[in-house]
């Protein structure tokens, strides 16, 4: 829970969290086993965009401790920021595969 900035709420019952501490549980249980592969399909899609920032922080933070990360994500400004690889499939295709990438116009 210290990953997550939520050793404090170790006693919390589930409907004491708000949905930013929510996320990040299920983050926090994602990970600690130390995962090669962490998953996450829209991690900020429900949260404002502090949240969502502080949420982006932890992934980011668990991606660089070694663990890779394939997040879906339709936030603009989250790939923007991060400028990490972006695969785009449209249709159960790839049509797109760039590192370094950014949210172009035509998405």
């Amino acid at each position: 829970l210290s990953l997550v900035n939520l050793y404090e709420r170790a006693n919390s019952y589930p409907n004491e969290l708000s949905g930013g501490e929510s996320q990040r549980v299920a983050i926090a249980r994602a990970v600690v086993n130390n995962p090669k592969l962490l998953m996450a399909d829209e991690p900020t899609g429900n949260l404002d965009v502090d949240t969502a920032m502080e949420i982006m922080e932890i992934i980011n933070n668990i991606n660089s401790k070694g663990t890779t990360v394939i997040m879906a994500t339709h936030a603009k400004n989250i790939v923007d920021e991060y400028q990490k690889r972006v695969v785009k499939i449209d249709h159960g295709k790839v049509v797109r595969d760039e590192t370094g990438g950014y949210y172009s116009e035509e998405d």
